[in-house]
């Protein structure tokens, strides 16, 4: 297999990039950190990558509303660059505030539903912290190959994702593009906090049509190593993190 290129892309308030280049490296890919700046003035090219990440942290200090200054500016200097990317069979994954980024921008969901979902403040309107588990639709998106229960941690204050009307939400439901949700240890739904930020529905992961545009509140990149699981020193520590499966999957991709 060729070396597998991905751009992890940061801008102010970044705060993610290393650990996710950390977590394509692990997975056998070559990571390149970029500035939004440096595809603004073409020092960089999305055509030289086969995957884009947008990872966590608070871009512009999430003035206004989380990860909306930074989805304007791709939407508005690089939209032709991104879409193109995208219709190139390449990936992409927003990983917390990449996923808010992903979603106003419209490359989540990506099609009539976009713009008729959002992620806002979460139910306890303060910064969630925590660990979760999460129920896997497999198959729907090159990042996810099996249906299980996963364990990923939570950091941020606006992960609720909620929609427009029942309607928006049985369609993608039903077009399978929710493909995380926030569960208890056996899978099954549960309210607060299980589900840490009251998203409807449940829903902590959506994908595009396609499935190669994939977003997530969860931070698989903080899930990379045995020490990383917070029991790893009492028992029941896997041997790798559930977060490097996401990474792996994504280079197996390309194989």
């Amino acid at each position: 297999m060729s070396e597998v290129n991905i751009l992890v892309l940061r801008a102010a308030g970044t705060n993610c990039d290393v650990e996710t280049a950390y977590a394509f490296e692990k997975a056998g890919a070559k990571a390149t950190l970029a500035h939004v700046n440096r595809l603004v003035d073409r020092s960089v090219s999305l055509d030289d990558f086969q995957g884009l990440a947008i990872p966590g942290g608070f871009t512009y200090g999430d003035d206004v509303s989380a990860g909306r200054i930074l989805a304007g500016e791709l939407k508005n200097r690089l939209a032709d660059a991104i879409a193109a990317f995208v219709e190139a069979d390449r990936l992409v994954i927003g990983i917390c505030n990449g996923f808010q980024v992903l979603v106003k921008m419209g490359l989540l969901p990506g099609d009539e539903s976009s713009g008729r979902v959002t992620l806002t403040n979460n139910d306890s309107n303060r910064y969630e912290d925590r660990w979760v588990h999460l129920k896997v639709d497999g198959g729907r998106t090159p990042f996810l190959a099996s249906d299980d229960v996963i364990y990923l941690p939570v950091a941020h204050g606006e992960g609720k994702f909620v929609v427009d009307d029942d309607a928006t939400l049985e369609s993608l439901e039903s077009n399978g593009r929710i493909v995380l949700r926030y569960c208890d240890e056996n899978g099954l739904d549960a309210p607060f906090p299980y589900n840490p930020n009251g998203s409807v529905g449940s829903v902590a992961g959506i994908c595009s049509a396609s499935g190669r545009v994939f977003g997530l509140m969860p931070h698989p990149e903080r899930n990379i190593e045995t020490w990383h699981h917070p029991r790893w020193t009492r028992g029941g520590s896997p041997a790798q993190g559930d977060g490097l499966r996401f990474f792996t999957n994504a280079v197996k991709y390309f194989s």
